[in-house]
């Protein structure tokens, strides 16, 4: 799936992504390649994400939202 990690003043990430894990106001979640579309709030955490080659990529947020749709997920974090 397509993620996009943005800031208000600059992109975090912008990519290929199997597997998210976000910090939601209601408890940890996770995104994968078809999930139903969503619009969530996220709390200060810890994004981790599992990229195509298998590695890990790890943000630090001081909260932020997320939206997914159709395979895309854009976040705009602080």
């Amino acid at each position: 799936m397509k993620v996009k990690i943005t800031k208000p003043d600059s992109t975090l990430y912008e990519g290929e992504a199997r597997l998210l894990q976000l910090p939601g106001t209601d408890g940890s979640f996770e995104i994968m390649n078809s999930h139903a579309p969503i619009i969530s709030a996220l709390k200060q955490g810890t994004i981790r994400m599992i990229v195509e080659e298998g590695q890990e990529k790890t943000f630090d947020i001081r909260g932020g939202v997320v939206k997914a749709q159709r395979n895309e997920v854009s976040l705009l974090v602080q």
